[in-house]
């Protein structure tokens, strides 16, 4: 294989010292900062077709969320409250991070081949790349919980079974009142 060697065009001074580009970047920050205070200044005065910059204050205030957004996982479930996952193993075995892990068991209905045994995700590994929800037959898992707050002090705290998987806003309320206690709400 051949190696093509790119002859590159020499620098002058102004270009070796980055002065320039220095007031460029400045010229670019000083315009966006004067434009959304006069917008901002529009705004308080009445005039409503005036937008700027809007800083979302973050625990208080959430920002709105796309309808496409892969958020925390959830589990469906069938009319009965079994979940809906037959244990194909689809989407264990199409996951790059390898955080699912499922367990098949024999369901009591002759009708349904298999039910999970256990169904947990590693949060901490997961990627969010969404193809466990493409890669399921059965429109078993979603990612579409809107449920953005997963952190935790521990590893096993990432660690979902499928019962919080299941019931993915009673996990989100303990996570709520744990916030709670450490910072009271306004």
């Amino acid at each position: 294989m051949a190696t093509i060697q790119v002859e590159r065009k020499k620098m002058n001074l102004l270009e070796r010292i980055y002065l320039p580009e220095i007031i460029r970047g400045f010229r670019i920050t000083t315009f966006h900062f004067f434009r959304n205070l006069l917008f901002h200044l529009f705004r308080a005065f009445g005039f409503k077709n005036f937008k700027g910059a809007v800083t979302f204050q973050y625990p208080e205030e959430q920002r709105p969320l796309s309808d496409r957004l892969r958020t925390r996982h959830r589990l469906m479930q069938r009319e009965d409250g079994s979940p809906r996952c037959v244990a194909c193993m689809m989407c264990e075995t199409v996951c790059p991070a390898k955080c699912i892990y499922i367990e098949a068991a024999e369901h009591p209905d002759p009708n349904i081949e298999k039910i999970p045994a256990s169904f947990d995700i590693d949060l901490g590994k997961c990627v969010y790349c969404g193809f466990c929800v493409e890669a399921c037959p059965e429109d078993a898992i979603r990612m579409d919980t809107k449920i953005l707050d997963i952190a935790s002090l521990t590893r096993g705290g990432l660690y979902y079974t499928m019962e919080e998987l299941l019931h993915p806003e009673q996990h989100g309320a303990k996570i709520e009142e744990a916030r709670n206690k450490v910072l009271p709400p306004k």
